[in-house]
């Protein structure tokens, strides 16, 4: 497993490292494999194409180094996420941009939904509509992240989710609101 992971990363290094050379569609499994001294048999036995490569580094990267046990807060859990994108900025800036089945907006769409159920956990608002609210707000959450990657990430991570849970909170103020005029 030790070699499997030692490959894996120099690849993924490989990977960025062109990536910041010129634009991921014009970058090959050959390039990769080249840059790193590999051949592209040991690409192939460990990922299908450069976008599972891709999504293989977020994954690692940000989603794996996750430990939910650990959190109390949805919030905490966002946060974390946030600043992993943020001390990587420079590959997911680069990242997001690709377009496409298996991009990695694709991935990391189905990566946040057990993590927006988890922060959505015990809301009593959800009710019935369990599917619709996730599907909202990993949308939302994934969408805001991507303008905030994309514009640079002049935030850090503390100031970005910190204007994520004021809104959230100013919505929720003004849901409750006209619930009690109604």
């Amino acid at each position: 497993m030790a070699d499997s992971n030692i490959t894996k990363n120099a690849l993924a290094t490989s990977l960025k490292k062109l990536m910041r050379e010129k634009p991921f569609e014009k970058i090959s499994v050959s390039d990769i494999c080249d840059d790193c001294g590999m051949n592209r048999k040991s690409f192939y036995y460990h990922f299908k194409d450069k976008y599972d490569l891709v999504n293989w580094i977020f994954y690692v990267g940000c989603i794996g180094k996750l430990n939910f046990s650990a959190y109390e807060r949805g919030w905490d859990v966002m946060y974390d996420i946030c600043k992993s994108f943020y001390a990587d900025k420079e590959f997911y800036s680069t990242a997001f941009q690709i377009d496409g089945q298996n991009s990695l907006r694709e991935y990391a769409l189905e990566t946040f939904e057990p993590i927006t159920r988890y922060f959505l956990q015990g809301s009593t608002v959800i009710g019935d509509d369990e599917e619709f609210f996730v599907t909202f707000f990993g949308d939302a959450f994934l969408s805001a992240i991507m303008r905030w990657v994309k514009e640079g990430m002049n935030l850090t991570p503390e100031q970005f989710m910190e204007k994520i849970h004021k809104l959230s909170l100013g919505l929720a103020e003004k849901v409750i609101e006209d619930e009690n005029i109604n």
